[in-house]
């Protein structure tokens, strides 16, 4: 089995933050993550992903929402009713460009220079160009990334559905 390079920007995981993310997604997670984003209360609430699987395998997202964020499902809500035809009429293709290129190289700088394997490609959600997951957004957003479409959602969001107040890890509480 191969394995992909560790990611020396990750710290180290806590037993119980594996176990937690592991129920909520339903699974054991495939690349190494640490959580970037929690809850007051201290639910994770968005993880930054290794760029490979333990297999090697190139994994693109970067930042992902868990399903425990209050905001999940309000945000699928939005994407079913037209929120990413209406986040491309809103925001120009330049502004999303310049975020896919940022959310790559944040990624892309995890990769070891020697590496040789197969390379994650695109940006936020893996695409290379317009939007294809409001939740890749909005986690990336409240990591930190500068994501006009993440603001986007953080501003048509009810205020009881945005995790708020919100802790990046190493942070006192912040709103994006």
């Amino acid at each position: 089995m191969t394995t992909g390079p560790d990611d020396p920007t990750l710290g180290t995981l806590s037993e119980h933050d594996l176990l937690v993310v592991a129920q909520l997604l339903g699974r054991v997670p495939k690349a190494a993550f640490d959580v970037v984003v929690r809850r007051r209360d201290g639910l994770p609430v968005v993880t930054r992903n290794a760029p490979f699987e333990r297999d090697g395998t190139p994994m693109p997202t970067r930042y992902w929402l868990l399903p425990s964020a209050r905001a999940s499902d309000a945000i699928g809500r939005l994407e079913a009713s037209g929120g990413v035809r209406a986040v491309e009429a809103d925001i120009s293709a330049e502004d999303i460009a310049a975020v896919h290129a940022a959310y790559a190289c944040d990624r892309d700088a995890a990769i070891p220079p020697d590496w040789t394997g197969p390379r994650p490609s695109g940006g936020v959600g893996g695409t290379r160009q317009g939007t294809k997951c409001l939740h890749a957004h909005y986690a990336y957003f409240l990591a930190g990334g500068r994501d006009p479409v993440g603001r986007w959602v953080w501003e048509r969001l009810a205020t009881k559905d945005r995790d708020e107040p919100i802790r990046r890890t190493g942070e006192e509480s912040v709103s994006p």
